[in-house]
């Protein structure tokens, strides 16, 4: 008679494994979002690429009394856009509202608000040259959506950077509104909602189960500039930035997320990427800490060398202030090196060239052609940061490969000169092939060279999980699932035992 109570025991046991397996932290597993992208970068001219870098270097959130500069969008080489002229947008997948709506973003690691077009909007494209379907977000028809009023704690305290506005005539049930403008003339405003954003959550067999948060995200109504253009349209921008109103930050307060995310970026001409909000763990990883109190992702570089000989340059060029310092933006398609930092570097690249290349003419570039292979015809380059951190660059990090003539390609520097400022940008053309850790806790940046084709370990604890890169967007929480699980099956084990001495 003592066997019944126990096995209602371990069948209880079993059954609040499970229900802890799929309801911890109400999403804290890995979880998806798919990734898009638009157009590979060949073909595309230089002063194309160089002109829609200025525009978002240039760009400024300007608020009541601040402004607080943004770095532009986060480009992952992903399938997209036929047109050869357009620049590649990198976006994914979030679904909002109930009940969900599916609206594609460009992932920004420069600025901080997840926003999206909404039902009204003035000057919003209705169609897109990327072949994907633009939608309107519409609060009215959401059952869980909700305004951000001007008395809410999540409005007053972006009042400092210019991410959130109140008029000072109005009530404190005023809406809490914001204006972003970019430096391009293109501009967005609108007001904050809060409502449902749906994501999968991965188990450690790869499978997945949904999961949902309530996040306050913006409600744009009108758009101008280059933001109502067609042809490379998308519904919104998806901000990472460190503010406590982006989706990476509002995710990890409530502890669906840990404060960390990663990604890695395929340079191959088919693209892929995986971008993780949670950390990819790899061995060889290499940290440096952020320069702290920054708007953007600023690191300490403190020398280049070339094949090993380092460069002849002040270390006081790369040192951080307001109009100096080394910033990491994947939503960069080159690379700008501080103007004093330039020429010797170009000049260490050029004198340390193989018999095999030969310098074409090309204005405003150093360009080049070889009859051998790039990694044996170029020289490599190693950047170095705080605390012993080395980034090795291939030539294919420096290099832009651009059209063919008479069968033979014609590699460019795709490094520039950021023109009278001190300010050296890391973009697309170094981040690629790369692993890149974005520890926000810990206030450190990591990275390694890695295929990213290949699959990624993925852990916020010391469990770790793997997943293949599938083109999808894993967003990655507690791993303490596959502790669950064991208990599950070692509680089913017991079960079968005490069934099998029952019968006996």
């Amino acid at each position: 008679m003592w066997i019944q109570p126990v096995i209602l025991l371990l069948a209880a046991g079993a059954v609040t494994a499970l229900h802890l397996a799929a309801t911890e932290g109400g999403g804290r597993f890995p979880a998806i979002l798919s990734l898009e992208r638009a157009l590979p970068r060949r073909g595309v001219g230089l002063e194309h690429l160089r002109a829609r870098d200025r525009a978002r270097h240039g760009r400024s959130l300007l608020g009541a009394s601040s402004s607080l500069v943004s770095a532009g969008v986060v480009d992952f080489p992903v399938e997209g856009s036929a047109n050869p002229f357009t620049i590649g947008l990198y976006f994914t997948r979030v679904r909002l509202g109930n009940p969900p709506k599916e609206f594609y973003v460009q992932i920004d690691t420069g600025s901080d608000i997840l926003w999206v077009t909404c039902n009204p909007c003035s000057g919003c494209p209705i169609s897109s040259g990327l072949d994907i379907q633009l939608e309107f977000f519409d609060p009215g028809k959401s059952s869980s959506s909700s305004w951000i009023t001007c008395s809410d704690d999540r409005c007053t305290s972006s009042f400092q950077t210019g991410e959130a506005l109140c008029s000072t005539s109005g009530s404190s049930s005023s809406l809490c509104s914001y204006t972003f403008q970019y430096g391009d003339g293109s501009g967005t405003s609108g007001y904050y909602v809060s409502d449902t954003m749906y994501f999968d959550t991965v188990l450690g067999n790869q499978q997945s189960v949904n999961s949902s948060a309530t996040v306050v995200f913006g409600c744009s109504n009108s758009q101008s500039g280059d933001l109502t253009k067609s042809d490379r349209a998308v519904d919104g921008i998806f901000g990472f930035g460190q503010h406590e109103l982006s989706v990476i930050s509002q995710l990890s307060s409530m502890s669906v997320t840990p404060r960390v995310f990663s990604h890695c970026l395929k340079g191959s001409e088919n693209g892929g990427g995986i971008l993780v909000l949670g950390e990819i763990v790899e061995p060889g990883i290499v940290y440096t800490p952020l320069v702290p109190s920054q708007s953007h992702y600023n690191l300490n570089l403190e020398s280049i060398a070339v094949n090993g000989q380092m460069l002849s340059i002040d270390p006081l060029v790369f040192s951080t202030s307001s109009t100096q310092g080394t910033i990491i933006d994947s939503g960069t398609t080159l690379a700008y090196l501080a103007e004093q930092a330039y020429d010797p570097f170009v000049n260490a690249i050029i004198s340390s060239l193989s018999p095999y290349v030969h310098i074409i003419p090309s204005k405003g570039n150093e360009c080049f052609i070889t009859s051998s292979s790039v990694d044996e015809s170029f020289p490599s380059v190693t950047l170095n940061f705080k605390g012993g951190a080395s980034m090795p660059i291939k030539p294919e990090d420096y290099l832009l490969q651009q059209v063919s003539v008479d069968n033979t390609i014609i590699w460019c520097i795709g490094w520039q000169k950021n023109q009278g400022s001190g300010i050296t940008i890391l973009g697309d053309l170094v981040l690629k092939d790369k692993i890149f850790v974005y520890d926000l806790a810990n206030q450190r940046i990591g990275w390694t060279n890695y295929d990213c084709s290949l699959s990624v370990n993925v852990s916020t604890s010391s469990v770790k999980n793997q997943y293949l890169n599938t083109g999808q967007l894993h967003v990655n929480g507690s791993s303490s699932h596959s502790i669950y699980a064991k208990l599950l099956w070692t509680s089913i084990a017991f079960l079968l035992y005490f069934l099998t001495l029952s019968r006996l």
